[in-house]
């Protein structure tokens, strides 16, 4: 019984996040309209103003379910983030063969695939912006043929997309030598991820493991290049292997601070953690186009390297992030009242620890650990600092007095620990 009940469950739950929908797109470069299937992010209706990468996934009858799946796991575990993905249907009429045809003499886009070049270019994504939340960053994929069609559009003066998964790309003249001088000389941000296997087609695998030797010479900090050579798999496979590990080295940057970044980039660094922050989240919005708060979890290892190093000053940089973006709760206030108690001035960490009363609580902060921690300061002070004979000294020690009759006078929790982060597990 409850294994029917586990199945109903996951039944149910599959159903609800795979909610795609088909729309129709009147094209006049192709002179038909053609099918577009699209899922929008869960955030969508209810934050209009945001705007979401695009990932336009070309064979979109094949490749579209691959996509949507990986991209609702990595996005349940805040990998990834919420994109729009969009998918074209080609498989109707013999229309991917057409889409994709190119000039053999001059190894561009040509005939049907000319006007379809066109059609994604000058139609689609402007359909999509206009309709849709789209944003600055737009990824492109496709397998085999369209892959090469994608490959394409890295000619264009500027790049039309800032990301190309080619999948078991069938390269067409000239592309093993022209994508890599291409991508030698963008001064702009692009992935590119490719992929074969050794159960490849014999001539794929020649092209691409050329095109990966030519890329090995390209030396520009721009360019985020991956090549993945799949064991024990054949060339329908390499889209399952291939698109995770497209889209993890894409949205690596995204990804909240592990312990392994933690380990081998933030502790090792002798001061400036809040700056490697800073920098990390400035990053995400220049290279994905995504502008979004610090995370908690995020401010959190910062925390543990700053109490490792002893740069206890850097709790006031931490503080002005925290004081504009969580300016409701009480983060503001703990982390300048450790500011002002690791400089031993203990009556503004009191003020601080007990103004945090007044605020939301956060993580594992509460209000009853701050007024914990302002009780137990007060017992620090020197004795001329106290209060005599009920009446303050002066209005400092008459703030510190003032704490909420049902405060508890627990000894106070430390300051975090040297765990940064734990790992993710599963539900």
């Amino acid at each position: 019984m409850k294994n029917i009940i586990r199945f109903v469950i996951l039944f149910i739950s599959f159903s609800a996040f795979s909610q795609s929908f088909v729309e129709q797109i009147k094209s006049v470069k192709l002179n038909e309209s053609r099918d577009l299937r699209i899922k929008l992010p869960a955030s969508f209706k209810s934050n209009p103003e945001k705007k979401y990468p695009l990932i336009l996934v070309l064979d979109s009858e094949f490749l579209f379910p691959v996509f949507e799946g990986n991209l609702h796991y990595g996005n349940y575990w805040d990998d990834i983030p919420e994109a729009i993905l969009v998918g074209i249907n080609q498989n109707k009429n013999n229309q991917r063969e057409s889409d994709c045809e190119f000039d053999p003499r001059t190894g561009l886009p040509a005939g049907k695939g000319g006007a379809f070049f066109e059609f994604i270019g000058t139609e689609l994504i402007p359909y999509l912006e206009k309709k849709y939340q789209v944003g600055t960053f737009k990824a492109i994929a496709g397998i085999d043929s369209s892959a090469g069609l994608a490959n394409a559009f890295l000619y264009k003066e500027i790049p039309l997309f800032n990301a190309y998964i080619s999948l078991s790309p069938d390269l067409q003249l000239g592309m093993e030598e022209r994508i890599p001088k291409r991508l030698s000389e963008l001064q702009q941000p692009i992935f590119y991820y490719t992929a074969t296997s050794d159960g490849d087609l014999k001539k794929f695998q020649k092209q691409i493991k050329t095109l990966d030797q030519n890329m090995q010479a390209v030396k520009n900090d721009f360019i985020n290049y991956k090549f993945d050579d799949f064991k024990n798999a054949n060339h329908y496979t390499i889209a399952t292997l291939g698109i995770p590990q497209a889209l993890n080295q894409i949205f690596q940057i995204y990804q909240p601070i592990s312990p392994k970044e933690y380990q081998e980039k933030i502790v090792v660094l002798p001061q400036d953690f809040v700056k490697y922050l800073t920098d990390k989240y400035d990053a995400i919005e220049k290279n994905l186009g995504i502008r979004m708060p610090v995370r908690y979890r995020d401010m959190k290892a910062i925390e543990t390297a700053i109490n490792k190093k002893e740069r206890f000053e850097e709790y006031e940089q931490l503080a002005q992030i925290s004081g504009q973006q969580y300016e409701k709760t009480l983060l503001y206030d703990y982390h300048m009242g450790i500011y002002w108690e690791k400089r031993n001035e203990l009556k503004k960490a009191i003020k601080f620890y007990q103004d945090a009363f007044a605020k939301e609580p956060i993580g594992d902060l509460t209000k009853e650990m701050m007024m914990i921690k302002a009780e137990d300061l007060k017992t620090k002070l020197p004795k001329k600092d106290k209060l005599k004979g009920g009446k303050a000294k002066d209005a400092t020690e008459q703030i510190v007095e003032e704490v909420p009759a049902d405060a508890p006078t627990e000894t106070p929790t430390e300051t975090p620990t040297e765990t940064p982060v734990e790992e993710k597990k599963s539900e």
